[in-house]
This record gives structure tokens, C-alpha cells and sequence, in this order.
């Protein structure tokens, strides 16, 4: 696996290494699991938007 660094605050290091710690996991995996979990949090804000009169065409289109 390649890996990159990314420059965070001395506080959030330490946050996110307890955190790791908590959950048994390592820093990366830990960082791997916020970030899906953050993309899985946005995807379902737009899924809760409510559909343009576009979308909503577009859904009842007649396929036929």
C-alpha cells in the first residue's frame, strides 16, 4: 500500500490516535474509516433533499 503524509494539528494527532487506540484500530484505518463515514454522511444529505421538478420528471417519464 503507498502512503502520503498529511500535515494536522499536534491536537487533532493526538485526538485521532486515542481514537485509534478506543477502536483497536490503526491511525490509517482510522482515518479510512472517518473519511467514509463522513462520504456516507453527505450522500445521505442528498438524499434527504427534496427532488427538483426536473428529477421529478425525469422519474415519471414514460419509458414506453
Amino acid at each position: 500500500m503507498q502512503s502520503t503524509s498529511v500535515r494536522i494539528a499536534a491536537s487533532t494527532h493526538r485526538e485521532l490516535k486515542q481514537l485509534a487506540s478506543e477502536l483497536g484500530a490503526t491511525v490509517g484505518d482510522t482515518v479510512a474509516l472517518a473519511v467514509r463515514r463522513l462520504r456516507q454522511e453527505r450522500i445521505g444529505a442528498d438524499l434527504r433533499t427534496e427532488l427538483s421538478e426536473a428529477d421529478k420528471a425525469w422519474l415519471d417519464a414514460d419509458l414506453g
